[in-house]
């Protein structure tokens, strides 16, 4: 071998190191602006249209309940207007059947408790949401390529999605979900970094090599792993689904930790850490989160009017009312009646116009209509004719985006089984366990717009993949890579741009609408 190879081969502690870049201001100038830029364009017009649109019809008004009350109510029909008008006299006493935990509904409350029950006070925590899921995006783009320009473009691209887009400006839950779950998984990669750097400070405290076969400290305190379980419970404390993200990337997280001593030299003894990282892994993701989980349910448990409160009390033999008491038990109840909700026959019966396939998600075969005004005449409400005009808001991805997408995730996979690049794991495990996990419960009725928690993952694939079609800044292929990427951008950008009439409810002529709805599925 040559020595002066040998010379630059970094030692072992290196490796595990592996700094961050040092571009920490740069870094959040850039995450700024884009996000900066997104709130804009979300922000404006926020309040068209002005009254209560698609689901915001139940998770809306279960807010403002849960403000007067802290259990969600039933209302009676026709309320709606009278709620946008400020009479809030079709509010029932009763308590009302919800199927999707509380906690998403609380953080649509506090845009209600402060800007009123108005479009811009029932939306606006949704475009803080969809504005923070922008920054968590670039930090784990950046943290996962070292690179502040792949941050940035994973970030650029979501922020031009218009599925991104439209889940940003109305009061549904799904927005609030993809910012917990994917910043729970930002935190485990951060855990992943802080471990490693334990471990490299334990051998060079004792200024040795490796672990020579040893195992290495066992570390207890894992703060990341910590925040790490606070926003899964958060995440699945506002839809259930999120468990399934939890799971994949516990158990991936733990595999990092094995990995990480058995590159610290631990050799045989590394797989160990299936046992003891394993334990501490499900105490801080498990263990801690389930009493999270269910602290935000204390709006309910607190008070005695929610829906099935009283289980506990009519039915004090039930063994796990004996067990953790009324409230608990009646808990418990309710939740075995919100999964039956799910998996009863019931919601597999049932159909809807919308009902898109998983199979065909990251495709967008299926959109969904958000709301709708057809048949605006001619001469009327500022259309011009001879055509009809229409307002629509569409649930769908930019096309340009995920058709790209779906290249980038089949680059990934290969890059992360052939390369043994960890990296492109993180993207392809987060598209599987937000995305295939819905395939068991296909004959029920699925929606696209369920994907946004899928196109996260999907833009930091791209970006890596960018990021290593650029190469290296002095390398060979920088500058036709660089055109590519720029033309990539410049496309979805663009395109993005042609559907924005569509996400917004602007006025189109028939004809204008039509150009944009590409496939007969679309429509």
């Amino acid at each position: 071998m040559n020595p002066q190879i040998a010379q630059h081969r970094p030692s072992t502690v290196e490796r595990l190191r592996n700094p961050m870049p040092t571009d920490w201001n740069i870094a959040w100038l850039v995450a700024l602006a884009i996000t900066v830029l997104a709130f804009v364009l979300r922000v404006v017009e926020l309040t068209r249209p002005s009254g209560l649109v698609f689901d915001e019809t139940y998770y809306a008004k279960d807010a403002y309940a849960l403000l007067q009350s802290g259990f969600e109510r039933n209302w009676i029909e026709g309320a709606n207007e009278k709620a946008i008008r400020g009479d809030f006299s079709g509010m029932q006493e009763s308590g009302s059947f919800i199927v999707h935990p509380p906690l998403g509904k609380w953080l649509i409350a506090l845009g209600i408790q402060v800007f009123g029950f108005n479009a811009f006070g029932f939306r606006i925590p949704s475009v803080i949401a969809g504005c923070g899921l922008l920054l968590v995006v670039f930090f784990l783009a950046r943290r996962l390529s070292r690179s502040t320009m792949v941050g940035a473009i994973a970030a650029l691209l979501l922020s031009m999605d218009g599925l991104h887009f439209t889940m940003s400006r109305i009061a549904l839950l799904d927005i609030f979900q993809a910012f917990f779950t994917v910043a729970a998984v930002l935190a485990l990669v951060i855990d992943r970094d802080w471990f490693r750097r334990k471990l490299a400070d334990h051998l060079a405290a004792r200024e040795v090599p490796d672990l020579n076969g040893g195992y290495g400290p066992i570390v207890l305190w894992r703060p990341w792993r910590l925040v790490a379980g606070l926003l899964f419970a958060a995440a699945c404390a506002t839809k259930w689904n999120s468990i399934y993200v939890l799971a994949v990337f516990s158990v991936l997280s733990v595999l990092w930790d094995m990995g990480a001593r058995r590159l610290a030299g631990a050799h045989r003894e590394a797989p160990l850490s299936l046992i003891t990282d394993g334990i501490v892994a499900f105490f801080y993701q498990v263990v801690l989160a389930v009493p999270v989980y269910v602290l935000t349910w204390w709006g309910w448990l607190t008070t005695s009017g929610g829906y099935s409160r009283d289980y506990g009390a009519n039915h004090p033999d039930d063994p796990v009312v004996r067990v953790f008491g009324t409230a608990l038990g009646s808990l418990w109840n309710y939740h075995r009646e919100i999964y039956g909700f799910h998996t009863g026959a019931g919601i597999k019966e049932a159909t809807h116009v919308y009902e898109a396939h998983p199979a065909g998600w990251l495709v967008m075969a299926r959109p969904i209509g958000i709301d709708a005004v057809n048949d605006i005449q001619p001469g009327t409400e500022g259309c011009l004719g001879p055509d009809k005009c229409l307002r629509v808001i569409t649930g769908m991805g930019t096309p340009a985006l995920w058709w790209l997408g779906v290249f980038a995730l089949v680059a990934a996979v290969l890059l992360w089984v052939g390369n043994r690049d960890w990296r492109f794991g993180v993207p392809v495990l987060g598209v599987a366990s937000t995305w295939l996990t819905w395939f068991p419960n296909a004959e029920r009725p699925l929606f696209f717009f369920y994907a946004i928690m899928i196109i996260p993952f999907t833009c930091i694939a791209i970006a890596l993949c960018m990021g290593a079609l650029l190469g290296r800044a002095d390398g060979p292929r920088r500058w036709w890579g660089a055109i590519v990427v720029g033309v990539a951008v410049t496309l979805v950008t663009l395109n993005f741009a042609y559907i924005f009439p569509i996400l917004t409810d602007a006025l189109l002529a028939y004809p204008q609408w039509l150009s944009r709805m590409w496939f007969q599925s679309w429509i």
